[in-house]
């Protein structure tokens, strides 16, 4: 079984989008999909909402920190930010790694809608790297 870590910042939106995606989109029996963050934000609403939008319900996920023993032992680690890409512990040389710089849509300012508009952005950008990954 493939192991895959989505691994971001806080580990409340862009990583939790893209574990939601794994486990909808890749097989459970060929791939193990985690995600964690450097810190520990608690799962965004917004992004819950988003992508309860598009059928997937992430509001049971939770935010954790890395876990170095699934980090050394991931077949495939995916930063979704220069912030995780930048401290996350060294990657093991013989472990892919994908780096997708997405913005942090938990830093968007406007209206509530404008707001929700920067997160379907980059979920849809994440569902569509994910759909890639098959």
């Amino acid at each position: 079984m493939k192991k895959i870590y989505f691994l971001c910042t806080g580990n409340s939106c862009r990583s939790q989008m893209a574990e939601g995606y794994g486990h909808k989109v890749l097989s459970d029996s060929e791939f193990e999909v985690r995600s964690a963050g450097i810190e520990s934000h608690g799962l965004n609403p917004r992004a819950v909402k988003v992508m309860a939008e598009d059928g997937i319900d992430i509001s049971k996920q939770t935010s954790d920190l890395i876990d170095l023993d699934f980090f050394n032992q991931a077949d495939l680690i995916i930063t979704l930010c220069g912030d995780a890409k930048d401290k996350c512990p060294r990657v093991p040389k013989d472990v892919e790694h994908i780096h997708w710089d997405l913005k942090d849509p938990a830093q968007a300012t406007g209206t509530e809608e404008e707001i929700l508009s920067e997160f379907r952005k980059t979920r849809d950008i994440i569902k569509q790297n994910i759909m890639n990954l098959r």
